[in-house]
């Protein structure tokens, strides 16, 4: 039977193998990573998150972002489950969206039993071997045990790594020119649609299932679990997702469990919150599904208030610069890593929250969104001049201070965009002629994030006022000016220009 259900893993291997991939998105990865106290950086196990991008026929496309935790098993197996079950001929262009809703909420039931079907003959293994195991005794070492109690000791701690670990999902569906988004766990999925008037508007679509989630608080509540401890627990059996694929410790074993022993059903669910349809006709934009890791980290660095806006910047202007959706999906993690690193070794107040940082990944789908192409002027939608706009030691390190305008308007100015209420289901702007990479609004369908950028705006009228029209080579000229630097620098060392004939500018 074990060996059936192993093929059965192999078989659906097998059957998304057929399945032609999506060319219009890109994914970017990064292992997790341990910090020494020189700034140093080791992989700390091996990389545990997966995802899926896949386009099925009559116009079906499905992405996925999948955060695994104590092994990558369940990610790489729910990736190939899910996608066998949504794509190989389940979904119909002729479906409405309570049907599509439907077989959203049945493929992610079918994964979670599936998976547990191909561990229960380890599972019961381990029962068995369990009832002969001797109270735990903290005076007998190991080795003081006879062999056959080393031998279940042994053979035991292999059977808990082989059924242990879980997973949280992200996964977008495209159907009809439709986008269905269903989530499970702690994993964040931005929709960047650009507006008439060249904003980008960013949309956070749902909330996590955390221990902060007031709506997952109340569903504990109601199955009899004290909400307070799990808030103030802040984690569940090591994680701080309330919804998970996967972990027979908390599926099973929940009783066991302090926080969730009083629970009068299963309490960590596996069933997605599904949101859509939201209509893709004339819209502009990209859409962006991320692992919990990735965030993590940049909200670690710099905080939660501008993660979303951070995030859509930095793909806005890698894609602006960049003719490949890989590369721009690797450089725009690749950049988070720098942040948090950066934040760590520069010891600032935030440097304790990235000593560490877990598994990154990044899918990222473009909706009629150009790429770089250099050729063309900034007006015309060409490039994309993005601002580093460094921290100011006078304000708080809590906050990052970005640039939320990534294209050099005619007027030469830098403006910011500001905040709007949206939800997934309201109207999608039309597109005008104007570049799609203008000034971001930030939005979220249930909670709104602040879009504050660096305190009065002083040092974006600085260079707003300084900006110049790019030439005709794409550059925009410095305006920074090193005159005085280099006189300061000149007089200090004039003997030894005279000596070694100078190493300033002649």
């Amino acid at each position: 039977m074990a060996a059936q259900r192993r093929s059965l893993i192999q078989s659906h291997q097998s059957w998304t193998d057929d399945l032609p991939l999506c060319q219009m998105c890109g994914v970017g990865t990064a292992p997790n990573c341990v910090y020494s106290p020189d700034g140093k950086g080791t992989q700390s196990h091996p990389n545990e998150d997966g995802h899926l991008r896949f386009r099925g026929e009559d116009g079906c496309f499905l992405y996925g972002v999948f955060n695994g935790y104590d092994g990558g098993r369940v990610a790489n197996f729910a990736s190939q489950c899910l996608t066998a079950e949504l794509l190989l001929g389940q979904l119909k262009s002729s479906h409405t969206d309570a049907d599509v809703r439907r077989i959203l909420t049945q493929a992610f039931d079918v994964v979670e039993k599936s998976y547990f079907e191909t561990i229960d003959d380890a599972l019961a293994e381990k029962a068995h071997l369990s009832n002969y195991v001797l109270p735990h005794n903290e005076n007998v070492s190991f080795h003081q045990l006879s062999p056959q109690s080393q031998k279940v000791q042994e053979r035991l701690k292999d059977l808990e790594q082989e059924v242990s670990g879980g997973a949280t999902a992200a996964v977008a569906l495209i159907l009809n020119n439709k986008l269905y988004i269903a989530n499970v766990g702690t994993n964040r999925v931005l929709l960047c649609k650009s507006s008439s008037d060249g904003q980008n508007q960013v949309l956070q679509i749902g909330r996590p299932h955390s221990t902060d989630n007031e709506d997952e608080l109340q569903r504990l509540t109601a199955l009899g679990v004290d909400a307070a401890r799990v808030r103030q627990a802040g984690q569940i059996a090591g994680q701080s997702s309330t919804r998970r694929l996967g972990d027979y410790r908390v599926k099973f074993n929940y009783s066991d469990i302090d926080t969730l022993s009083a629970a009068k059903a299963k309490p960590i669910i596996a069933e997605p919150e599904i949101h859509g349809s939201q209509s893709l006709d004339s819209v502009t934009g990209f859409l962006l599904l991320m692992s919990e890791g990735l965030i993590n980290a940049l909200e670690s660095a710099h905080g939660p208030e501008q993660a979303n806006q951070e995030i859509v910047a930095m793909v806005a202007a890698e894609l602006a610069l960049q003719n490949s959706l890989e590369a721009v999906a690797q450089s725009v993690v690749e950049r988070v890593m720098r942040v948090h690193h950066d934040v760590y070794v520069s010891g600032r107040q935030r440097a304790t929250h990235c000593s560490r940082h877990e598994d990154m990944t990044l899918l990222i789908r473009t909706l009629n969104y150009p790429l770089a192409d250099g050729a063309l002027t900034p007006t015309q939608g060409g490039r994309i001049y993005p601002v580093s706009v460094p921290y100011s030691n006078s304000q708080s390190t809590s906050k990052t201070s970005v640039t939320l305008s990534l294209v050099m308007p005619s007027q030469n100015t830098l403006t910011n965009g500001t905040n709007t209420a949206s939800t997934l289901e309201e109207g999608t702007p039309t597109p005008g002629s104007q570049s799609p990479t203008a000034t971001l609004q930030s939005t979220n369908t249930q909670t709104q994030s602040s879009s504050s950028s660096s305190g009065d705006g002083s040092l974006f009228r600085q260079r707003g006022s300084q900006a110049a029209q790019p030439d005709e080579t794409g550059r925009v000229p410095p305006y920074v000016d090193f005159t005085q630097f280099y006189r300061l620098w000149g007089g200090d060392h004039c003997d030894s220009q005279s000596t070694q004939g100078g190493l300033g500018p002649q």
